[in-house]
């Protein structure tokens, strides 16, 4: 790690380590700060993110399912923070892996993929539930840890410890975050930081937070994606939201080498300022973003079940496309379940909606065959 670009009075300090016998820095954080003197700009910014924010959490506070609209946003940030760190899968093989999940073959397997961004939704799950019981803390954290990588290529990275080895990001060792003896140290400090009583606004201080995390680095691998997870769910219980609505990732991916050297400021300049204006930046665009993609759906929900009236409908289709928007994807067997009907109705039902448009045969080779909703995956997950 470059030592020079560190410059005077940075928010931490370095330490002198050995890497493949040579000499290097690692950097370790101070502190989180427990005041901030906010600029107009910042405040005309936070002003605008709350506002939108409170928006977003009125729509779904107020919905009387609010999965129609927290699912589909927590399956697209899966796959954002996934993305960010080189793992890759489509919406439909996601839903696919949801639907039937099976244990990959290899690490080259493609279910592989599949698996670690559902484990990301398994992850924020756990986390919601662990937060009804206790406040967040390193075992929380550790518990997410390890949901995340449970089966994954991650799993032979000692999922839910803290790491006890030195790491580095980058390929030329760009950053190299706190000593393994000091990781430790560094969440202790993290943990307390997070329940000391601060002047700082809530959401300015979580994507503090965010930074001190990715920082510290505390695990040999998912950093990045723990980190995100975190960052939502502080931001839904900090800022009081109904649901965690809000979720960054991919703003974060569409900006990704401004997230990463923005992050990198902070430890190198002490740049606060523009960390935190890119994250308001972000809280605002995610918010609209995910309040015009709730819109678009619920226009596609009216036409949809204009349709089925229109062509003498049944009950059991109009749950079936209720329960498309929430789940995107359904199998003949799963309705047959769902409506407790025959196979072959459940059948002759989903033909029905392909028919007209609602919903199309996969061309992933599976048993059971996978049916999709097509228009309303578009909504979600396209850019």
């Amino acid at each position: 790690m470059d030592k020079t670009l560190f410059v005077e009075n940075f928010p931490g300090s370095l330490r002198e380590i050995s890497a493949n016998g040579k000499k290097d820095w690692a950097f370790i954080p101070n502190p989180l700060p427990t005041s901030w003197e906010m600029t107009h700009e910042m405040w005309t910014l936070l002003m605008e993110a709350r506002e939108e924010l409170a928006r977003l959490d009125g729509i779904g506070r107020n919905m009387p399912n609010y999965n129609l609209l927290l699912r589909p946003l927590q399956r697209r940030e899966a796959l954002r923070s996934s993305s960010l760190e080189g793992t890759y899968a489509t919406p439909e093989e996601l839903l696919l892996y949801e639907i039937d999940p099976k244990e990959p073959k290899s690490a080259n397997d493609p279910q592989s993929s599949w698996q670690e961004v559902a484990n990301y939704n398994s992850a924020l799950e756990l986390g919601l539930e662990l937060l009804v019981e206790r406040p967040f803390c390193l075992n929380l954290i550790r518990a997410m840890h390890k949901e995340l990588l449970a089966g994954a290529r991650g799993s032979t990275k000692d999922p839910g410890n803290f790491r006890r080895t030195q790491v580095h990001i980058g390929s030329e060792r760009r950053f190299i975050p706190p000593p393994h003896n000091e990781v430790w140290s560094c969440l202790d400090i993290f943990e307390k930081s997070i329940h000391k009583s601060t002047d700082i606004n809530d959401l300015i201080f979580c994507f503090m937070t965010h930074y001190q995390f990715e920082s510290i680095h505390p695990f040999l691998d998912g950093n990045g994606r723990v980190g995100r997870l975190l960052l939502s769910l502080m931001i839904y219980q900090r800022c009081s939201l109904h649901k965690p609505w809000l979720y960054l990732s991919a703003f974060f991916d569409k900006y990704k080498d401004e997230y990463i050297n923005l992050l990198f400021q902070v430890s190198s300049k002490g740049n606060w300022n523009d960390w935190l204006k890119f994250c308001l930046r972000g809280t605002i665009e995610q918010s609209k973003d995910s309040m015009r993609r709730f819109d678009e759906l619920l226009e596609l929900r009216t036409q949809y079940m204009n349709a089925l009236t229109q062509s003498n409908g049944n009950v059991r289709l109009n749950i079936l496309v209720e329960y498309l928007f929430e789940s995107q994807a359904v199998t003949i067997k799963q309705l047959s379940e769902m409506c407790k009907t025959s196979y072959p109705t459940a059948a002759k039902d989903i033909e029905r909606l392909v028919t007209v448009g609602i919903l199309a045969k996969s061309n992933i080779s599976t048993r059971p065959k996978i049916y999709f909703a097509p228009h309303i995956l578009d909504i979600i997950f396209g850019d």
